[in-house]
């Protein structure tokens, strides 16, 4: 899992909690940090500092650092990866950075969506979601920029639990769980459509993020349009994908 001198310092640190070997350790695995906000950055645009993401984040690095245990086989990038991601989304959310507005608007942009999509038969276009919520153009891409921390919290909700719990799941063996298993590949089938049908230059997007992994800057550079360009195309996706989603889950209820 570690190379020799990692191993060393893991075994250091455990043993004797020595400050030293933490620190060394919050060294080696800073690169996670920078990783973590950049990604993130995607939800944020301008709206906040690439700096003060990577602040927030470094509480989650030395929480995952303290917290790790060698015994649970799971690799510490995993696990690390997934503290500095909650503790930079908790501390956004102690800012109330989303107030109960723009949640409402994130969800009524969300059934514009599906509204006009059923009605016209093909992907809602910027302007016809502007003039059903009667936003002028400018109006309405401002709301694609303050929408997108709601649609980080409401992706991420889960981040609230216990965060091992996700690990400690996707760590079982689903063969012994068939219905989950079925359900698991439905529910992949389903967003695998959905991102077939999503306009190419959003698809691009998702593809690069949730797929590849990317950066919002390695995106931006990628396709040679604004960092703030490529946070709006983000949020397009998914709230087309969102309320897609919603659709179906009605459809299974009813």
């Amino acid at each position: 899992m570690f190379s020799e001198s990692i191993n060393h310092l893991w075994k250091q640190y455990i043993e004797t909690k020595d400050a030293a070997a933490k620190e060394k350790l919050i060294i080696q695995y800073a690169y996670l940090i920078k990783y973590v906000a950049g990604r993130l950055s995607i939800y944020f645009g301008s709206n906040v500092e690439f700096d003060d993401l990577v602040g927030y984040g470094a509480f989650g690095l030395i929480d995952a650092i303290e917290k790790y245990d060698l015994a649970k086989g799971v690799k510490f990038e995993t696990y690390a990866s997934l503290r500095i991601r909650g503790s930079i989304i908790d501390s956004i959310r102690d800012m109330d950075w989303v107030p109960r507005s723009l949640r409402q608007k994130n969800k009524e942009l969300e059934k514009v969506y599906v509204e006009i999509e059923n009605e016209k038969g093909h992907t809602a276009t910027d302007k016809e979601v502007a003039e059903k919520m009667g936003l002028s153009m400018s109006d309405f891409y401002k709301l694609l920029n303050d929408v997108n921390v709601s649609s980080m919290m409401s992706l991420d909700e889960f981040m609230e639990q216990n965060y091992e719990r996700g690990l400690e799941i996707f760590s079982e063996s689903t063969e012994d769980k068939p219905e989950a298993s079925l359900e698991f590949n439905e529910m992949k089938q389903l967003l695998a459509d959905c991102i077939d049908k999503l306009p190419e230059k959003e698809k691009a997007v998702i593809t690069f993020y949730y797929f590849e992994e990317l950066t919002l800057k390695e995106i931006s550079a990628i396709m040679n349009v604004t960092e703030s360009r490529i946070s709006q195309l983000h949020t397009k996706a998914l709230l087309r994908m969102k309320g897609k989603l919603f659709r179906h889950r009605i459809m299974l209820e009813s």
